[in-house]
């Protein structure tokens, strides 16, 4: 039987004029921030939260994703690269051997890099604004999942981050990479997070009084770093040091999420019950 599978060879860049350049990677990546933004806006309201927290939010998050996630990638995939080569870190150029400086952009962001940064970033905006860490971190976890599937749409578009050989018929050419019909991983995730988001906000939406204390942060780990840890069993491994593992880079890191997140799930409904009976005891005659 022969198979038709997708052929994919976008351009990742979309107009480029005078210079400037606009990628999917960049309009994907800001479109599901200012989305993630305008539903934290609805939920500040629904919270009776100051307006002028959410643009200080906003722009801790973004600095806390960015440097995160980039920095990740650096020191978790290429620490022996951008170690000896620092700049390149924290600035979008690169050095080639025949000299000069070349503009690249950010090549490369690690998910588990930016979740640490994001909460680093939230640390300081809850001391900024005296909003409490928990209750900050449970709201962030209603869109956090919103985020990350833009972000896997656009390393789609840029054909990166492939998943392995297949024979399904919704196999992936990536011809940008080879002619071999590939696993489209990026999409299972941005499937996947595109329907923990939605889980998150019925569940918020419905028991958003009832569920709280770190709870919603705990299951929103919980879901994304399982889906990442799965999915990544149908990837190919990011940098060659990899080869041979049994689990990769991006499995290993999942892990201490995950029993991170178990542990904020168990401590919010621990939590919640506690203060639930003590106030109940308290209203008793």
């Amino acid at each position: 039987m022969i198979l038709n599978y997708i052929h994919w060879n976008p351009d990742p860049e979309i107009i480029n004029v005078f210079g400037f350049s606009l990628r999917y990677y960049g309009l994907l990546f800001v479109s599901g921030l200012i989305l993630s933004i305008y539903i934290l806006g609805w939920i500040f309201k629904r919270e009776n939260l100051p307006p002028e927290n959410l643009e200080k939010l906003s722009v801790y998050g973004m600095i806390g994703i960015l440097a995160g996630a980039r920095l990740g990638h650096c020191l978790f995939y290429e620490p022996s690269y951008y170690l000896s080569h620092p700049l390149e870190m924290i600035l979008p150029i690169t050095f080639p051997p025949d000299g000069g400086i070349k503009f690249i952009g950010y090549q490369g962001l690690a998910s588990h890099g930016g979740a640490l940064g994001l909460l680093i970033a939230l640390y300081f905006y809850s001391r900024k604004t005296k909003h409490s860490i928990i209750d900050t971190i449970d709201l962030i976890a209603v869109v956090a999942a919103l985020g990350s599937g833009f972000i896997r749409l656009a390393n789609f578009m840029n054909s990166e981050i492939i998943g392995m050989p297949t024979t399904k018929p919704w196999g992936v050419i990536f011809d940008q990479v080879d002619n071999v019909p590939r696993h489209p991983a990026q999409l299972y995730e941005a499937i996947s997070y595109f329907i923990i988001f939605a889980i998150m906000m019925i569940l918020y939406d419905k028991l958003g009084d009832k569920l709280k204390n770190g709870f919603f942060f705990g299951l929103v780990l919980v879901l994304i770093f399982t889906a990442r840890f799965i999915i990544e069993f149908v990837k190919e491994d990011q940098v060659g040091f990899e080869n041979g593992m049994t689990f990769n880079m991006g499995q290993l890191l999942s892990l201490p999420y995950i029993v991170v997140g178990i542990g904020f799930m168990i401590y919010g409904i621990k939590r919640t019950k506690n203060l639930a009976y003590n106030n109940v005891s308290y209203e008793k005659p």
